[in-house]
């Protein structure tokens, strides 16, 4: 017991994907390695509240209004998502307001808003642990859209035209914000939040009605917008990457929603009918360009040890557009980023363990820097 490594899973958050934050932990809970880690669950409630020990998963998803918690079964990663037993956990901290101090590495699995966007990071930055994904600056660019779309403008990547629109200027200036977004990009377009994931608060607007009501349900997660061209009769690639310095790409896959565009239902009601093929049906030219411009999206916001990049390919000219970056991706049982590891030869559980890795490794080579 005393070699393990304790590996402490952060989840829940304050952010609209917080249940998918519960599923994320629970998979990766159940997948952890019993004889080389010991894992501690660190919860976070919706109103900002930690809670450590065996119980904490359980608690965040009693008090879940739409818990997402797979039942007892067969992932399709190969993870088991029943519930985590109390054996295989560590007990809760005695210092209960101090439980990072009990781990050797941090796993957070926070998606969105107060754990996505560099505030956990910098929180495990300041208690100088070691931490699986992208640092303080990567995760704080990756998680804001219009910061994110600069970056890869400015590496010369190819990406939608995109306006950014400030709430206030929505609702202070509304007839003017409708006019630019109708002269810059027409229709159709999507509003989204600028700092949220999981397509939560994103619209697609055919028309003028269609546009108000999206800005004004983008308005309710953020005061910053983002306002983008739609890709025309585009499908959706994805691709992961994984490592520090010298990242690598998976083998590309394609979402095929049933609906009209792959928003919160379609990504994780089990009802929805989306498709998500592995390997993706590509020509091998164009699955060596989404490959090399995940590699180039993920060094260009400096991203380490984690990311899925998500790609719009329009059909016709086979013309690929960079959508953008997720530094903390889903790791549950429907999640895109194992499976397309899983293809590329990385099982389930090798991946969270060279996940780990390379947090110590990161961590390991910043303490040769001076201070």
């Amino acid at each position: 017991m005393a070699n393990k490594i304790r590996v402490g899973l952060i989840f829940g958050g304050k952010s609209g994907e917080h249940e998918v934050s519960l599923a994320s932990a629970q998979s990766v809970a159940r997948a952890l390695d019993k004889n080389k880690y010991e894992v501690v669950l660190i919860g976070v409630t919706k109103d900002g509240r930690w809670i450590t020990g065996g119980n904490a998963l359980k608690q965040l998803a009693a008090i879940s209004p739409t818990p997402l918690l797979a039942p007892e079964s067969e992932s399709a990663t190969g993870a088991v998502s029943a519930p985590i037993s109390s054996a295989e956990l560590v007990p809760a901290a005695s210092n209960a307001s101090s439980p990072l101090a009990t781990i050797d590495v941090a796993f957070p699995l926070v998606h969105g808003p107060f754990g996505e966007d560099g505030t956990i990071q910098g929180l495990l930055e300041l208690a100088d642990i070691p931490y699986v994904g992208a640092g303080v600056a990567a995760s704080a660019v990756g998680m804001d859209k219009a910061l994110m779309k600069a970056v890869f403008r400015a590496h010369n990547l190819p990406v939608l035209e995109w306006l950014v629109v400030l709430r206030r200027v929505w609702e202070t200036h509304a007839d003017e914000t409708i006019y630019r977004v109708e002269s810059v990009l027409g229709y159709p377009c999507f509003v989204k939040p600028a700092n949220l994931g999981s397509s939560v608060g994103v619209s697609k607007a055919q028309n003028r009605d269609q546009l108000i009501a999206a800005l004004k349900t983008a308005a309710q997660y953020d005061r910053k917008l983002i306002v983008e061209r739609a890709a025309q009769n585009a499908r959706e690639i994805e691709c992961s990457v994984l490592g520090n310095d010298d990242p690598i790409a998976s083998i590309p896959g394609e979402v095929i929603p049933k609906r009209e565009f792959y928003d919160y239902a379609a990504k994780y009601a089990s009802e929805s009918g989306t498709a998500l093929i592995v390997p993706a049906d590509l020509p091998s030219e164009i699955a060596r360009q989404v490959q090399e411009i995940a590699v180039r999206a993920f060094t260009a916001i400096d991203a380490c040890g984690m990311a899925r990049v998500d790609f719009f390919l329009e059909r016709g000219a086979n013309k690929l557009l960079l959508n953008e970056i997720n530094t903390i991706p889903g790791f549950t049982s429907v999640s895109m980023y194992p499976r397309m590891w899983e293809q590329s030869g990385i099982s389930y559980g090798d991946l969270i363990d060279r996940l780990i890795q390379l947090a110590l490794e990161r961590h390991a080579d910043k303490r040769k820097s001076k201070i």
